[in-house]
């Protein structure tokens, strides 16, 4: 059986960002997540995904979930002007720094898009 990611598409990258806001911060860090959340929907469509969570139980723990369309659209991201402001307003509010992790799909139940049926 074959799996999803056959033929010549590009596998779209999957990624998270983890980190905890210094006590008093989190106020100034929603503001400047929901600016960049903002500033990739309007100005990357390489960009699929683009959620930013709040721990429930820990509101100073932070977890981003990601998807760029291939490895393009990564690197767009990463040199776009809206990461570097999110950077540099973002990280010095965190207590020890923004850990990524990327990651390969093994299996989801979402629906394809046209696009990639």
């Amino acid at each position: 059986m074959a799996g999803p990611h056959t033929g010549t598409r590009p596998m779209p990258i999957h990624m998270t960002a983890e980190y905890r806001a210094r006590p008093g911060s989190v106020d100034r860090c929603l503001d400047t997540i929901r600016d960049f959340v903002e500033a990739i929907a309007r100005d990357e469509p390489g960009t699929r995904l683009y959620v930013a969570w709040r721990d429930e139980r820990d509101p100073v723990h932070f977890l981003h979930h990601f998807v760029f369309e291939d490895e393009a659209a990564e690197q767009r991201h990463r040199s776009s002007e809206a990461v570097r402001r999110f950077t540099a307003e973002l990280y010095p509010e965190t207590v020890s720094g923004v850990h990524f992790t990327r990651y390969h799909e093994v299996a989801s139940n979402h629906l394809p898009t046209p696009d990639n049926s």
